[in-house]
């Protein structure tokens, strides 16, 4: 059986010891605000924001290195592809290509707020261990189906991942190597069909399995939350937070 990665959830942090339903509505409150910003200074200030955050949950500096870096590949090509593409007053110029000035704003705000998204999600939702998670959703009333959805990816994912590595080595093993042919597409395409069949037959017997043991759409746990003053201090600090990023957002707004 794949293991879960829960690297995060370990620890004693202001963060980790906060109750897990106050983490979840905090990390909806700012990281939806974040996500509808149009200006530049409130996304730094949401930025900044997810850092204390970070620092507050005492993450390993590394690991939250690594999980910003696989996030700031993509964002690499929007720096190749939106300074060009986006019209407006012209900034820069290589050759036939000209970078507009609203090109490069955009493509900044872009940047700073898919990296102060990511960083409030690792401080307030990776922190919650798996089995916290669902309980913690519905107890806020999220729908079960999403519930669902989510936990099951999550706890499988690592599964198929399984899956899929012991079918590369099986291709290796047979003296496959990746080439740019179509007898290479081909292989990658029976690949991945062959990981769709598999991931299929898994979910129908886990859900067989699921239903044999009783399970009627609900996620019983043991563990009994209880939130304490501490926790709703959390909870106004990050409402504070949020407020001070809509009123920048607003104020910004009300310049221009």
């Amino acid at each position: 059986m794949a293991a879960i990665d829960e690297s995060f959830t370990w620890g004693d942090s202001l963060i980790h010891t906060t109750d897990p339903r106050v983490r979840l509505a905090c990390a909806v409150m700012i990281t939806v605000i974040t996500a509808l910003l149009r200006s530049p200074a409130p996304a730094v200030a949401a930025l900044a924001g997810g850092a204390i955050l970070v620092a507050l949950a005492a993450l390993p500096f590394g690991a939250v290195l690594r999980r910003l870096a696989m996030v700031n590949v993509f964002i690499v090509f929007l720096w190749l592809f939106l300074p060009f593409s986006t019209p407006g007053d012209e900034l820069l110029r290589f050759g036939p290509l000209t970078a507009t000035r609203q090109g490069i704003d955009l493509t900044l705000l872009i940047t700073l707020k898919s990296n102060a998204i990511v960083l409030t999600l690792l401080s307030l939702m990776a922190t919650i261990a798996v089995q916290d998670l669902g309980p913690a959703m519905q107890q806020l009333k999220v729908p079960r189906k999403l519930c669902h959805i989510l936990l099951f990816t999550y706890r499988y994912i690592f599964v198929i991942h399984k899956e899929y590595l012991t079918m590369r080595r099986a291709m290796a093993a047979r003296g496959f190597t990746p080439r740019t042919d179509r007898h290479t597409y081909r292989a990658f395409a029976w690949l991945v069909g062959m990981l769709l069949v598999k991931s299929w037959d898994r979910a129908e017997r886990v859900h067989a399995a699921m239903r044999c043991r009783g399970f009627r759409g609900r996620f019983y746990t043991l563990t009994r939350f209880a939130a304490t003053a501490r926790d709703f201090i959390f909870l106004a600090g990050c409402a504070a937070l949020a407020a001070s990023i809509l009123w920048l957002e607003i104020a910004r707004r009300g310049a221009a």
